[in-house]
């Protein structure tokens, strides 16, 4: 299994390298070229609108074509979107590039959970594989920019468009040869009904419910440590860096999570995970310095961080095993939703109360919805308990 989860980590890592290489030089090119932050604010949003409204066709096609179909789809619209952008390097040709990056790499994500969720035979083991790969993620967000940075600096945006549109073509080396599980039987998809029926279940809409927070939380601290640390007169890098050490908390936390998944409980995690962001925003607009902002990111990293190997876990123990990838779309489709719509609806409320005030608003809305986080069993848990 280890050498197998490997393969589809690399895999993962290749077409969300490509996606996320196009959101950083993408809306530099178009701002180089004189195109108001507005446009490139919907430049970068449909990075994510696409996925919004192919999520949940693309869980259900996970379940009927298993991984290997799926990923071959999604590279070779990645690789045609991204040689788009390398032959006609415009403002609206990046919209499309957009609009496929997103789309190929939110299919892609989701056949890959969907087969790594099936690697895993107990709790312990779906907790561990998740962990591992919410490494991947963390690596091409690094991986992507940087690389599409240095080849901008050295030979211009059309170079660093090539190697981004060759980029998902590893994707297919490293899932090839994988051997694809036992395919859904006609007899269950016929009888599944609609997607949504899922959110009849009271356990899956409150996992949902849980998940929408935790990544709002997460959107508001990128959204609102710019504007912060721009008020208090804090340097770009300074910024930056506050960001940075966020994500390298994110990452850390997941690295050492596979050791530690036989111990660790899918509802203590998430609940502690959200009564300490609450906590965490309720002093962020208290502290002036940025070594304190620093710490204070390092420490919500650490927070944040520990929830989606969780999440995967319990949602794939809650959800009928033939359904997996409808659950997987109905996620993705809610997470992407809320980076469309959060940061306008950010900005708005902001207006109202202050930005920093903001900070309260969803740390108490995540602190009152902890119960719900504390209260939720998973059948591994139940089993266990006494």
């Amino acid at each position: 299994m280890r050498s197998g989860l490997a393969r589809l980590i690399a895999a993962q890592v290749s077409l969300h390298a490509c996606m996320t290489g196009f959101r950083m030089a993408a809306p530099l090119m178009a701002l180089r070229e004189g195109h108001s932050p507005a446009a490139v604010g919907m430049l970068l949003a449909l990075f994510a609108l696409a996925q919004v409204f192919l999520a949940l066709p693309a869980g259900r096609y996970a379940d009927r074509r298993g991984l290997r179909k799926p990923v071959m789809l999604a590279v070779g619209v990645a690789m045609a979107g991204a040689a788009l952008a390398v032959a006609f390097p415009v403002f609206g040709v990046l919209c499309v590039t957009a609009l496929t990056c997103g789309a190929a790499t939110g299919l892609a994500m989701i056949a890959l959970q969907r087969h790594v969720g099936r690697l895993a035979t107990n709790p312990t083991e779906l907790k561990q594989v998740f962990s591992w790969m919410a490494i991947g993620p963390s690596i091409s967000n690094f991986l992507g920019p940087f690389a599409a940075g240095l080849l901008i600096d050295a030979w211009g945006f059309r170079a660093a468009f090539l190697l981004l549109a060759l980029l998902p073509s590893l994707a297919w080396f490293w899932v090839r040869g994988t051997v694809e599980h036992e395919p859904v039987a006609p007899a269950l998809r016929n009888t599944s009904g609609s997607s949504w029926n899922l959110l009849r279940e009271r356990a899956f809409r409150r996992l949902m419910l849980i998940n929408w927070m935790l990544s709002s939380c997460w959107d508001v601290h990128t959204f609102l440590v710019p504007v912060m640390g721009h008020e208090r007169g804090l340097s770009a890098t300074m910024i930056g860096a506050i960001l940075g050490v966020f994500a390298l908390a994110a990452t850390a936390v997941r690295l050492a999570m596979p050791w530690l998944a036989a111990h660790l409980r899918e509802s203590a995690v998430i609940g502690t995970a959200m009564v300490s962001t609450a906590l965490l925003f309720a002093l962020y607009p208290l502290v002036q310095a940025a070594w304190a902002m620093g710490l204070l990111s390092i420490l919500l990293g650490v927070a944040l961080g520990s929830v989606q190997p969780m999440i995967m876990s319990t949602l794939h123990q809650i959800t009928p095993h033939h359904r997996h990838g409808e659950a997987l779309g109905l996620r993705a489709m809610a997470i992407n939703g809320s980076s469309v719509v959060m940061p306008l609806l950010f900005g708005s409320v902001g207006a109202l109360v202050g930005m920093a005030s903001l900070f309260w608003v969803v740390g108490a809305v995540v602190g009152l919805g902890s119960r719900l986080a504390w209260t939720q069993v998973t059948p591994g848990e139940a089993v266990n308990r006494p």
